[in-house]
């Protein structure tokens, strides 16, 4: 049977917990499930799974022993808070999550298992629902997979019965206030609060003004939304930087992951990711109703190569001054052509032969699978780096206007050295050498990535703190 990613947990400075716990301090708690104290059914080892503090270098084991352990640690941890709950004489808290914008990308898939795998973490005694834009294509499957306990509501639900019955609408991350008109729709129901975790803003209209005021809190997943929200007006009294839930992801696909690493010949920590990206992404290629765009059509035709050639150098200098090999893959539908015509044909013949390139799309799951088996990933995308780096994998981000300001969340957790704005022509000098830094130098580069994690721990855990005491 395939192997799969475990890893020995950091724990440093998480609190080791003994003798008993009330609600309250059980509650308040900051710990990976592993830390909590188990009964003998469920014998603690050496190398325990945390998603929170991965190791890229894993002992094998079953995807099913994997399942198993991840369902039974979850399920101790929610009959535990349940039962303590329940002496109390409380019902569970219940939240409402408004995510998943949609299927057609792996990083905007990402933003729900990563804000619902933080929930577990942070508040495990509380049951979830999510409110879904889209969950086609599998995902939904997918998630009910990981969190089982999940529930679901469609696009278009009974508003007044999802308020009746829950206690906090929380908006995760994403592009913008994806989902205002749902935000405003509770607030019309009445006063039970809501708040906003991991978005970028642009200049907010009068309406979105008044929708983050009146939020129990609004983190930001980038400095300069922060700043520009502040600037237009926005006067919510929790305002601060927030992390992207898909930087918390840890969907797996193993068996799939396995299969395919092993019929192209690609071994852990033997070979780096590169996604390539169009400027704009053409959805009119995916979404056969939407109207072809020729504007937007010839921003990418004029920019592709200049988006893609420093790329094309990068692997050229880790085939021909390292014995790894390259990965091409897709974030989003739109890529794996592109990645071909730009990347993969363009190589010299004496390099290909150690390129890979993807020819299918895939899911989070398998993707992620993929990634922590590598050693470090590049290219023009941003979800697919968040979720290397949470997950303990570097990752250099390259990007350009038309992306907004969400690249400088790359400054805000310190790792500015590993982004480039492809606009500013200077930096475009510093990819080749930053992706040789990784390929030649791993341990390093593994220690800027803790550095980094510390950082999103930090501010993941204030951030569902908030969520625990605007519910509480």
């Amino acid at each position: 049977m395939a192997g799969v990613l475990l890893g020995r947990a950091d724990r440093l400075g998480q609190p080791r917990l003994s003798g008993p716990l009330n609600p309250t301090q059980y509650a308040a708690a900051s710990f990976p499930v592993s830390d909590l104290p188990l009964p003998s059914v469920f014998p603690r080892r050496e190398g325990w799974f945390d998603s929170a503090y991965p190791d890229p270098y894993p002992y094998p084991c079953s995807k099913t022993m994997l399942s198993r352990r991840r369902f039974l640690e979850s399920a101790f941890v929610a009959a535990i808070a349940a039962s303590l709950g329940a002496a109390e004489g409380k019902r569970a808290p219940r939240i409402v999550l408004r995510s998943s914008w949609q299927t057609v990308n792996i990083g905007d898939i990402a933003h729900t298992p990563g804000m619902l795998a933080l929930l577990e973490k942070y508040f495990p005694e509380a049951e979830v629902t999510l409110w879904p834009s889209n969950v086609d294509n599998g995902v939904k499957e997918m998630l009910s997979a990981r969190f089982p306990k999940l529930k679901f509501v469609g696009p278009k639900p009974d508003v007044a019965k999802l308020y009746a019955e829950n206690d906090f609408l929380l908006h995760g991350s994403g592009p913008s206030l994806v989902g205002e008109k749902q935000v405003a729709m509770w607030r019309k129901q009445g006063p039970k609060p809501y708040g906003v975790l991991g978005i970028t803003q642009g200049q907010p209209t009068p309406e979105t003004v008044e929708i983050l005021d009146g939020a129990q809190f609004v983190y930001f997943r980038d400095s300069v939304s922060l700043a520009t929200a502040k600037a237009g007006g926005v006067k919510c009294p929790v305002m601060e930087f927030g992390p992207d839930g898909a930087f918390a992801t840890d969907l797996r696909n193993e068996e799939k992951a396995e299969a395919f690493l092993h019929g192209w010949g690609l071994e852990r920590g033997k070979f780096l990711c590169c996604i390539p990206r169009y400027r704009i992404t053409p959805y009119w290629t995916i979404h056969k109703e939407r109207a072809f765009d020729p504007v937007k059509q010839k921003r990418n035709d004029e920019m592709k190569e200049h988006d893609h050639a420093q790329l094309r150098a990068a692997i050229v200098a880790v085939v021909k001054q390292t014995d790894l090999k390259v990965l091409i893959c897709p974030e989003d539908r739109t890529q794996m052509t592109l990645g071909k015509e730009m990347i993969y044909d363009k190589l010299p013949d004496d390099v290909k032969d150690r390129v890979v390139w993807r020819q299918d799309y895939w899911l989070t799951d398998e993707a992620l699978s993929v990634y922590v088996r590598s050693a470090g990933l590049f290219g023009n995308e941003m979800h697919s780096p968040i979720m290397c780096v949470g997950n303990g994998i570097p990752a250099i981000v390259c990007r350009w206007a038309e992306q907004t300001s969400k690249g400088n969340m790359w400054k805000d957790i310190g790792l500015h050295e590993w982004l480039f704005d492809l606009d500013d022509e200077p930096q475009l000098a510093g990819i080749v050498p930053a992706v040789l830094g990784i390929a030649k130098d791993p341990a390093a580069a593994k220690a800027k990535v803790l550095k980094a994690q510390a950082v999103l721990r930090e501010r993941q855990s204030s951030a569902i703190g908030r969520v625990r005491k605007a519910v509480s």
